[in-house]
């Protein structure tokens, strides 16, 4: 399957002297349909052998960049995986943002078609069907579906299979894409090994070249 997403503008970092907002996870609205339940558990237990403040720490230089609308609600554009690990550990759970958009006054239905022009959202949902509309986007992030594809591509990620690329959004999403069109043993984000090694023969074949992050 391919993936028609629209052209994207990569997300500006925070600058050295960019505001960091304190914001409460559960008020993040996100910009993604799902997410790899692989990495979620991964980032899950990392956080739990932490104490408050040293998420807190880590989260400072880690800011969410964010999109603000009307009444103040608040998109995330990024921090999807690591974010959900921790609500799900706390839901009163605090992180830090920056913004990257500010559309102060505008409707829920506005701000996403502007992001969707921006390429900043991932409307597929964890089966790999879509575009859906806007309107489907979950609303708070443990709503989101388990993508099997996207937890192989984390983990091929990690095993340095693939090299990250920051500023392509979406960027494992489209290489889970592109496994999708390959056939795969029968896995599950909890159950990656039956694909692994069929996985890594494939993502180093001349035949994913044209993927962001390919390695010889």
């Amino acid at each position: 399957m391919s993936l028609h997403l629209p052209p994207y503008r990569p997300l500006p970092p925070p600058g050295p002297r960019a505001e960091l907002l304190s914001v409460a996870i559960a008020d993040l609205h996100p910009t993604q349909m799902c997410v790899g339940l692989a990495e979620v558990r991964s980032r899950q237990q990392d956080f739990s052998q932490e104490t408050a403040e040293q998420r807190l720490r880590y989260l400072r230089g880690k800011p969410v960049p964010l999109v603000r609308g009307g009444a103040g609600a608040l998109w995330m554009v990024d921090r999807h995986h690591r974010l959900r690990g921790l609500i799900e550990i706390d839901p009163a759970a605090l992180a830090y943002g920056y913004l990257v958009l500010d559309l102060p006054g505008n409707p829920p239905e506005a701000v996403l078609a502007e992001l969707q022009t921006r390429g900043w959202l991932y409307l597929y949902d964890g089966r790999g069907h879509g575009p859906l509309a806007p309107a489907a986007l979950p609303q708070r992030l443990p709503d989101l579906q388990d993508d099997p594809y996207r937890s192989l591509v984390w983990r091929l990620k990690k095993e340095g299979m693939i090299d990250p690329a920051p500023l392509i959004p979406f960027h494992e999403f489209r290489w889970g894409a592109w496994l999708r069109s390959r056939p795969l043993p029968p896995f599950s984000s909890s159950n990656l090994a039956p694909a692994l090694a069929a996985a890594r023969s494939l993502v180093r074949s001349g035949s994913a070249s044209h993927l962001a992050g390919w390695k010889r």
